[in-house]
C-alpha cells in the first residue's frame, strides 16, 4: 500500500510539472522584441539629423554617465538595420517594437522641415520587417526630445501639445500605411520625473517642487497623447486601419504587511508612480487620481498642483485602443518608515513612504531590479480591475547584467521563464493580454549606466567597429518558447542560431 501511494505521488508530481511546463500560449499571441532609437541607432549627426537632448547632455555633461560614454554610435543600427531584422527572423518573432527619432525626421523639432533621409531610414526598416512578415510596433516618442524644443521649455511649455501633434501627423502620414500599431509615448513617469529631474543640465536648477513640476509635465504629456490619438482617430484610422495606445511603466507595488497604513501607502505609490498618467486616460472619471493629490497637499498645504478642466478630462478620457505596460520589477511598500532620501527622484519623496525588495527576492547585480513572485499577473490584475478590463501588451520586460561577454546568461533565462509563467497566469485569468515584447533585442546604450549594463538577448561587441551581434542563451530560450508556445524548463540550447524559414 505504501509503495502504491509513493508511486501515485510521484506520478501526480510529474503530471503537475508537465501541466505547468506545457500551458500553451494561443497561436495569435504576439511575441516580439523592443528597442529605442537613441539607444541603438547611432549616426547621431548623419544625414541631416538634428541634435536631441541626449546628444547635448552626454556631450556636455559626460560625468552623469557611469562610464562617460554616449549614444553617438551605440549599436550602429542606422547602418546595420538589416542585421537587426535578421536577428528578429532568427528568433521567429511576430513583431518588433522600435521608436522614431523625432530629431532624425524633424531636425528643428518642427514640421516645416522634414528630413528625407530620416524618413527613408524608417521606411527601409519598416519595409525590411514586412518583407519577412514581422509587424512594426512604432513608438512615436521614446524620450529623445529635439534640443531646439527643450530650449523653448520642452514638455513644461504648454505649446508642447501642439508640437507633438504636428510631429505625430508626420509619422502617421509617412508610415501609417504599413504600421498598424502606434504608441504615442514611452514611460511618461520616466519622462516627467527621471529624465526631467535627473539631468546634468540647468533644468534641475529650475525645479522648486517635484510634485508641482511632475503634475505640470504629466498634464501636458497626457494632453499631447490625446491630441495625437484624436488626430489618428479622426484623420487616419479609416484609411490606415490601425490602433494607437500608450506605454506606461508599471512596477508592482505591494503592501509590506497587512497593516491598513501600508495598504494605503502602496495604493498612493501606485497612483504617484503610474496612476498620474494612466488615470486620465483609462479611468471612468478621468483626471488625476484624487487621493494622491490630497495626500501631497495634506503634507504641504502651499502646493498648487495642475489639474484638468472638465472639458480636458473628456478630451483625454478613453484615448487609447490598448494599454502598453513596461514591467520589470516589484517592491514592498511601508508607510511612515522613510529613513533616507531616495537616490531616484520621485514625487513620492514628498511623502513618508519606504520601498524595498521582499526577503529572498533575487535582485539584479547591476541594478535594483527584483525578480518578484508573479508580479506581471499582480500588476495587470490590478489594472484590469481599476480600468475596466483594457487590452494589454507587455511592451518591455527584461533583466540586466553587467557588461562583458555574458553569452551564458542564466539569470536572464530564469527571469524570462518566470515572466512567461506570469503571462500564462494572466491568460488563464481571462486578462486581455495580447502580446509581449522582450527588452531588449540587443545590448544598447543604457542611459546613465552607459554600456556597463546590458539588457540584450543578443550581445553587441562595442569594441568592434562592425558592432558584431551574437545571440545569448536567453535568445535561444526565447526562440524555443516562441516556436513551441510553452515554457520548457529542460530545454538546453546548442547555441547555434539559424533562421527558421518555416515561421
Amino acid at each position: 500500500m505504501k509503495l502504491v501511494l509513493v508511486l501515485s505521488l510521484v506520478v501526480a508530481t510529474c503530471l503537475g510539472s508537465t501541466v505547468r511546463q506545457q500551458r500553451r500560449f494561443p497561436d495569435d499571441f504576439i511575441f516580439g522584441a523592443a528597442t529605442s532609437a537613441y539607444q541603438i541607432e547611432g549616426a547621431w549627426d548623419e544625414d541631416g539629423k538634428g541634435e536631441n537632448i541626449f546628444d547635448y547632455e552626454n556631450h556636455n555633461f559626460p560625468e552623469i554617465i557611469v562610464d562617460g560614454s554616449n549614444g553617438d554610435i551605440a549599436a550602429d543600427s542606422y547602418h546595420n538595420y538589416k542585421r537587426d531584422v535578421e536577428m528578429l527572423r532568427e528568433l521567429g518573432v511576430d513583431a518588433y517594437r522600435f521608436s522614431i527619432s523625432w530629431a532624425r525626421i524633424l531636425p528643428t523639432g518642427f514640421d516645416d522641415e522634414v528630413n528625407p533621409a530620416g524618413i527613408a531610414y524608417y521606411n527601409n526598416l519598416i519595409n525590411e520587417l514586412l518583407k519577412y512578415n514581422i509587424a512594426p510596433l512604432v513608438t512615436i516618442y521614446h524620450w529623445d526630445l529635439p534640443k531646439t524644443l527643450q530650449d523653448l521649455g520642452g514638455i513644461l511649455n504648454p505649446e508642447f501639445t501642439d508640437w507633438f501633434e504636428d510631429y505625430a501627423r508626420v509619422v502617421f502620414e509617412n508610415f501609417g500605411d504599413r504600421v498598424k500599431k502606434f504608441l504615442t509615448f514611452n514611460e511618461p513617469r520616466e519622462i516627467c520625473i527621471v529624465t526631467l529631474m535627473d539631468t546634468g543640465s540647468d533644468v534641475k536648477d529650475k525645479i522648486n517642487s517635484k510634485a508641482v513640476t511632475t503634475y505640470s509635465c504629466a498634464k501636458h504629456l497626457v494632453v499631447a497623447h490625446a491630441k495625437a490619438y484624436r488626430l489618428y482617430d479622426q484623420e487616419f484610422r479609416a484609411k490606415q486601419g490601425g490602433e494607437c495606445g500608450i506605454t506606461i511603466s508599471v512596477p508592482w507595488y505591494e503592501a509590506g504587511t497587512d497593516n491598513p497604513e501600508d495598504e494605503v501607502a502602496a495604493e498612493l505609490t501606485r497612483q504617484g508612480e503610474w496612476g498620474l498618467f494612466a488615470h486620465p486616460i483609462f479611468s471612468a472619471e478621468g483626471g488625476f487620481p484624487k487621493k494622491f493629490g490630497e495626500a501631497l497637499i495634506e503634507k504641504n498645504a502651499s502646493l498648487v498642483l495642475a489639474d484638468f478642466t472638465e472639458e480636458e478630462k473628456a478630451f483625454v478620457k478613453g484615448t487609447a485602443d490598448f494599454f502598453g505596460v513596461n514591467h520589470y520589477t516589484a517592491l514592498l511598500v511601508y508607510a511612515n518608515k522613510k529613513e533616507i532620501e531616495s537616490s531616484m527622484p520621485s514625487v513620492l519623496d514628498e511623502l513618508d513612504i519606504l520601498m524595498e525588495p521582499g526577503e529572498n527576492w533575487p535582485v539584479s547585480a547591476s541594478s535594483s531590479l527584483t525578480l518578484a513572485p508573479d508580479s506581471i499577473f499582480k500588476a495587470l490584475s490590478h489594472l484590469r480591475t481599476l480600468y475596466n478590463d483594457p487590452v494589454f501588451y507587455i511592451t518591455e520586460n527584461g533583466w540586466p547584467t553587467d557588461s562583458g561577454l555574458d553569452i551564458i546568461d542564466n539569470d536572464r533565462v530564469r527571469y524570462y521563464r518566470a515572466s512567461m509563467e506570469s503571462l500564462l497566469n494572466c491568460l488563464d485569468a481571462g486578462i486581455r493580454l495580447k502580446g509581449y515584447m522582450a527588452w531588449s533585442l540587443m545590448d544598447n546604450f543604457e542611459w546613465t549606466a552607459g554600456y556597463t549594463q546590458r539588457y540584450g538577448i543578443y550581445h553587441v561587441d562595442f569594441s568592434d567597429p562592425a558592432r558584431t551581434r551574437t545571440p545569448k542563451k536567453s535568445a535561444f530560450v526565447y526562440k524555443h518558447i516562441i516556436k513551441h508556445r510553452y515554457v520548457d524548463y529542460e530545454y538546453e540550447p546548442d547555441m547555434i542560431m539559424t533562421i527558421d524559414e518555416g515561421h
